[in-house]
């Protein structure tokens, strides 16, 4: 008897390993779609909570309350957000103000783009003590738009109504989900 050598030899595995390469190249785009995709809804999830919380503490304290990003020019969400009551009536959270919730950055790789009746900067949302949306200077004037976020070949868009509902759409699949085009 004859005692046989155990294991792989180095052609079998350099075969399995250029199969797994293989296997590997066709699989991670795919895999960094899903990525992006669940990147993308978490971010959204995430910043339609935060509409719908200004909304509710607005109808809560009868008064209007605020939701800003969170860079010092008030323009890019993607660096977070602050939801407060704007006590000093400066448009941007400081020492004055109720800060009631805080969202660092988003993803790396989402954009947010905002596209309101009124566009010039600071962006903001803003809900009065009836839950409809407004402007920071007249609790009456409707303030509509759509928040469109970005991540890969993915869009969600976040809509609110002139009475200041908000709903989530995919443009892909939902009718009336009109908005910003894609950054290029």
């Amino acid at each position: 008897m004859t005692a046989r050598p155990r294991g792989f030899s180095f052609v079998e595995l350099m075969i399995v390993l250029a199969v797994g390469a293989v296997a590997l190249a066709i699989a991670a785009p795919a895999m960094r779609d899903l990525i992006y995709g669940l990147q993308l809804k978490a971010a959204v999830n995430d910043l339609f909570s935060a509409i719908e919380l200004t909304r509710s503490q607005a109808m809560g304290r009868n008064g209007r309350v605020m939701l800003r990003p969170a860079d010092p020019l008030g323009v890019d969400w993607t660096r977070g957000w602050t939801v407060f009551v704007d006590r000093d009536r400066d448009r941007k959270p400081g020492p004055q103000d109720e800060i009631i919730a805080v969202h660092g950055p988003l993803a790396e790789g989402i954009t947010v783009r905002f596209a309101f009746t009124s566009p010039a900067a600071p962006y903001y949302i803003a809900y009065n003590g009836a839950g409809r949306s407004c402007s920071d200077t007249s609790s009456a004037q409707a303030r509509l738009g759509t928040l469109s976020l970005f991540q890969g070949r993915h869009t969600r868009r976040i809509k609110i109504n002139m009475l200041g509902r908000a709903r989530v759409c995919d443009p892909a699949r939902d009718a009336g989900c009109d908005g910003a085009e894609a950054p290029p």
